[in-house]
């Protein structure tokens, strides 16, 4: 990448836990062997077609999404977009990008959708439709993030909804980072089932297995 463009030195950019880095399956973006399409995937194929992950959530970036997210640090948004946008494919883009929705209660307390935020960078650069109105958090669910490995899927059952026609449409989601990928398959499942042919995600970082 040219970190001089995005304010960050060659070596810095440098340093950053591109996730590109390692091989790692095309469907989930999880380390696998040669960059095959792994067992999980196989036995039990997620609703999402295809990750892109721009880093591994390690420090740094761990970090710099905390505070973006946490304390408010809004033009953090144009950087981790514009840093998206070095990685992303060209080829067969999108024909909409649907932020991860955030519930009301949540919108409220935090003020910002980070998620929205930072697609509202890439849509504009790509010019593809941000329908960012499509679709919705039904339910105010806990953060993934503080429940156990085995109850994630199901906190995020009906989650939420679709109010518009995405027949045969290929939409990608932002969101800006992947722990187990509940909520991203989730929402995937509820775009798929309002006609989309295709979803693919959009994160910053990843987790990966320690």
């Amino acid at each position: 990448m040219d970190g001089g463009a995005l304010g960050i030195c060659q070596p810095c950019g440098d340093a950053l836990p591109w996730h590109n880095t390692i091989p790692q399956c095309p469907q989930c973006a999880l380390p696998s062997i040669d960059s095959n399409v792994c067992g999980h995937c196989l036995t039990a194929p997620p609703a999402f077609d295809r990750i892109h992950a721009l880093f591994r959530y390690e420090y740094p970036i761990d970090a710099m999404l905390q505070r973006y997210k946490y304390q408010h640090l809004l033009t953090m948004a144009a950087l981790f977009g514009e840093m998206m946008m070095t990685e992303l494919p060209r080829a067969n883009l999108p024909d909409l990008i649907i932020p991860m929705p955030l519930h009301p209660q949540r919108l409220k307390e935090r003020s910002f959708n980070q998620s929205l935020e930072i697609a509202r960078i890439i849509a504009n650069r790509l010019d593809i439709r941000l329908a960012a109105q499509s679709c919705s958090r039904t339910r105010n669910t806990p953060p993934q993030a503080s429940l156990p490995m085995k109850e994630r899927t199901k906190n995020m059952k009906d989650a939420f909804a679709c109010n518009e026609n995405l027949s045969g449409l290929h939409i990608a989601v932002v969101d800006d980072v992947m722990t187990t990928g509940a909520s991203l398959n989730a929402l995937a499942k509820t775009l798929k089932k309002a006609g989309a042919a295709s979803v693919e995600c959009w994160v910053v970082a990843r987790t990966l297995p320690r």
